[in-house]
């Protein structure tokens, strides 16, 4: 990467880790170009550590590896000559000989050593148990198959389960720190690249020197030489079997087929037999499963909608997947003109609401509202859709929110169709107290902004 970004508290816990007495076991997971080997390589700097990296290969070529890399950091000649068939031996020669102080150790990609030998994790945790826990080592364990390394080192079935000191499930940059990316870039620039690379460091890196969002997606995301072109296959291929399953729900879903039951009648099958596909997803952080802000019991909840999480899947299903024909054929033009014709209104308004929401967070640590709400998100009923409310559970106080990424100012008429829609809304009615929160990318009209200077409970965002 060009930048390193936003991954402070990440950093900070690894650092205090470092600085812990004794051992220290952190796992590090998280999908795959989300920027886990960059944040580990920024942690190591200036600090004396072995730096493995796992591959697919069986596991004695990864052992063989793994041995030539700890001989070379501690400058052994003798264990590069050795023909060693233990791991233990290594780890041994390692804290014998590796410089004093604090022992670091990261190895990546974790969970191919797991798949090469499904005994892995219990030989690392009878490493773990015997020869490393008592002795002033770090060791962090980093993959990129989400699946693989919570069933290997985090679920309750794992040998390694209760032995870790910390985890950082690793995810996207919030939009908040994509100036930091695109230093020069205006606010709607920003949300346009945002909406595409859905804050992914490794798709943000192709994106740096493309002068607008329709030049970077033709050349880094049409183009058939891009790992862009085919990401989402290659993303599901590693993580689970039935691509094809997946795909057809989240084509499904892209397409505004949200609930449940139209996602199953879509696909001619039962919803129970969605079931596992949907678990899996969003066990992945490509969904989630939105519910009105407001419910009481949202477990229980049967006005539950699913949501694409990732920006660039949401991208790739509404625009290229179903375009395969036209690109594969040579005529991506005709794929540009839709995007050109349709990406503001179907797909970066929408973003555009997700980008509203973290500012709402921003502007209550800031206070701008009087009081602290705990909670935010969207809500509706069967005829109405707001597109931001947040609630103070503990208190009476509710912000009823729009977000229009508009070409034109918005005027109070959205304001007045809002507070009607507020009406709607039904939570602590007899002594709630209701604010409202307009954003616009284009900034508002004279009128609203002189109304917005008389009520108190109106905040205007551009």
């Amino acid at each position: 990467m060009k930048a390193f970004v936003n991954r402070n508290d990440e950093l900070g816990f690894l650092e205090s880790e470092y600085r812990r007495e004794g051992s220290s076991l952190v796992i590090l997971y998280g999908r795959r170009r989300v920027g886990k080997t960059a944040l580990a390589a920024e942690f190591i700097k200036n600090k004396r550590a072995v730096y493995f990296l796992a591959t697919e290969e069986n596991e004695i070529q990864n052992r063989a590896a793994f041995k030539n890399i700890v001989a070379e950091q501690i400058g052994s000649e003798l264990l590069v000559n050795a023909d060693i068939g233990s791991w233990d031996v290594i780890f041994k020669t390692w804290l014998d000989f590796a410089a004093d102080g604090k022992k670091l150790m990261i190895i990546d990609e974790f969970q191919y050593l797991g798949k090469a030998n499904g005994a892995f994790p219990s030989i690392f945790q009878r490493i773990w148990d015997t020869i490393l826990k008592d002795k002033d080592v770090m060791v962090v364990l980093c993959g990129s198959l989400v699946s693989m390394m919570e069933s290997q080192t985090l679920s309750y079935a794992s040998p390694l389960y209760g032995r870790r000191t910390g985890q950082i499930k690793l995810r996207q940059i919030p939009f908040l720190h994509y100036n930091e990316f695109f230093p020069g870039k205006t606010e709607k620039e920003l949300i346009e690249y945002y909406a595409i690379t859905g804050g992914v460091p490794k798709y943000i890196e192709l994106f740096y020197d493309s002068t607008d969002i329709y030049t970077a997606i033709e050349n880094n995301v049409l183009s058939k030489s891009s790992f862009l072109y085919d990401e989402p296959n290659f993303l599901l291929q590693r993580e689970v079997g039935e691509v094809g399953s997946y795909f057809s729900i989240i084509k499904n879903i892209a397409s505004g087929n949200r609930k449940l039951s139209k996602i199953a009648a879509a696909l001619e099958i039962k919803q129970t037999g969605l079931t596992k596909y949907l678990k899996t997803l969003t066990s992945l952080d490509i969904l989630e499963r939105e519910i009105p802000v407001t419910e009481e019991y949202p477990e229980k909840s049967k006005r539950g909608l699913y949501k694409i999480k990732d920006n660039f899947m949401v991208f790739w299903f509404r625009f290229i997947y179903p375009n395969l024909s036209y690109i594969e054929s040579g005529h991506k033009e005709l794929v540009m003109n839709k995007i050109r014709a349709n990406l503001v209104d179907l797909h970066i308004a929408y973003v555009y609401e997700d980008v509203c929401v973290e500012k709402m967070w921003q502007l209550n640590a800031e206070g701008a509202f009087g009081f602290h709400f705990d909670q935010v998100g969207r809500w509706w009923n069967s005829s109405t859709e707001i597109d931001i409310v947040a609630i103070d559970k503990s208190g009476s106080d509710i912000i009823f929110g729009e977000c229009k990424y508009w070409n034109r100012k918005v005027g109070t008429d959205v304001f007045n169709e809002l507070e009607h829609k507020a009406g709607q809304v039904v939570w602590k009615n007899s002594n709630r107290r209701s604010h409202f929160a307009l954003f616009s990318i284009s900034g508002f009209t004279d009128d609203l902004i002189a109304l917005a200077r008389e009520r108190k409970d109106l905040v205007l965002v551009s």
